[in-house]
């Protein structure tokens, strides 16, 4: 999967399993097709605006809180280049950050540093 397409492959399959055409998505919920086509094939970024972006979930029946609600919100951020903002306003999340880095870059990271990390999410 390509990074510009995390969020608008997602989006495509939300539409899809509510049994919507895109041209009929936009009509029902006064979308521009041409926007929503280009966001699904990752020509287009997700809005940088939380509103606008609960709107498209809300549209597409994603549940607030829900774990489809977060992984819509956490794909629009990641396909911006973007860390979540639930993250980001978590100081301890931010000072693990650097180690979650590594992990995924196949560094060698200790087993206190992942126990520490574990737990830390296990409190979120």
């Amino acid at each position: 999967m390509r990074p510009k397409t995390i969020f608008g492959e997602f989006f495509k399959k939300k539409r899809v399993e509510k049994g919507l055409t895109l041209r009929s998505f936009c009509l029902k919920n006064g979308f521009d097709p041409g926007n929503i086509s280009k966001m699904e094939r990752g020509l287009l970024v997700p809005p940088s605006s939380r509103d606008k972006l609960e709107i498209y979930a809300k549209a597409l029946g994603l549940k607030p809180g829900s774990a489809d609600w977060v992984e819509f919100f956490d794909r629009a951020a990641a396909c911006k280049g973007e860390i979540p903002l639930e993250i980001m306003s978590d100081s301890q999340l931010v000072e693990k950050l650097p180690l979650i880095f590594r992990t995924i870059r196949g560094k060698r990271v200790t087993d206190k540093q992942l126990e520490e990390l574990a737990e830390l999410i296990r409190k979120s």
